[in-house]
């Protein structure tokens, strides 16, 4: 039976990073520099990276200048994150769920589906108000999701690859809330296939529109790619939601 806390073992593996480790980085930090040039964040905005990873983004988001905060909940990845990190750049090992600091950064970002993973919808709402909360009053939260109905409609269901002498066997499938991955790996150090099924919740752009604002965040605009093109339920493949904390004082 799968752990309710799957993402803990599989994200702290160094199998994880080896798949994943070909990500088009060129991509990510083209939209990282296209949504900064949009927001327009004033020199040196306070800004955390939540599941952060390793800290590519993070490091990304410091190049500009600004003082970057990232969290995440694997220890190997914030150890990691940690070397060589420049002065205006910290990381943490932080349970996204649980409280942060409290009206400190002008920005938050969640990058290319790092969220999504918990059990229950109340889990999700505690992430959201870590976020929320951590932010000034006006501050702006940016999240970047995939478009549920899209990749309903692009599922591979599965392939083979084989990665610097680690085998990985991918099946992809979904129900009516969730997206499930199934990843199995052979390796040579490994006395038996390990298995891990990463799960993602089917949230739309109604349903983070709900658990924003009932965390005092406003949906401000909704973008459907990494080029910042119109969200399109049907033909774009992200759902990035830039929403702005309520300030209450007004």
């Amino acid at each position: 039976m799968m752990s309710e806390t799957w993402y803990k073992d599989w994200f702290n593996s160094s199998f994880y990073h080896k798949l994943y480790f070909d990500r088009d980085e060129t991509e990510a930090g083209r939209f990282i520099a296209k949504l900064l040039a949009h927001l327009q964040p004033h020199a040196g905005s306070r800004m955390l990276d939540v599941a952060c990873g390793k800290g590519r983004h993070s490091r990304t988001l410091a190049s500009f200048g600004h003082e970057v905060t990232g969290i995440d909940i694997s220890p190997e990845s914030i150890i990691t994150a940690q070397q060589d990190a420049p002065e205006n750049l910290d990381f943490f090992i932080h349970d996204m769920r649980l409280p942060f600091w409290v009206n400190y950064f002008d920005y938050a970002f969640n990058f290319f589906t790092s969220f999504g993973y918990f059990r229950t919808r109340r889990e999700h709402d505690d992430a959201i108000r870590t976020i929320a909360a951590s932010l000034q009053p006006g501050g702006t939260f940016v999240i970047d999701y995939l478009n549920v109905h899209y990749a309903e409609d692009h599922l591979k269901p599965g392939e083979t690859m084989h990665i610097e002498g680690t085998g990985y066997e991918v099946k992809r499938w979904h129900d009516a809330k969730h997206f499930f991955k199934k990843i199995t790996v052979t390796d040579p150090s490994l006395p038996r296939p390990m298995e891990y099924t990463e799960v993602v919740a089917k949230f739309t752009l109604g349903d983070f529109t709900d658990m924003l604002a009932y965390q005092g965040l406003q949906v401000q605009e909704v973008f459907g790619d990494y080029d910042l093109n119109a969200y399109d339920i049907r033909k774009t493949p992200r759902l990035i939601v830039i929403a702005q904390k309520v300030n209450k004082q007004n």
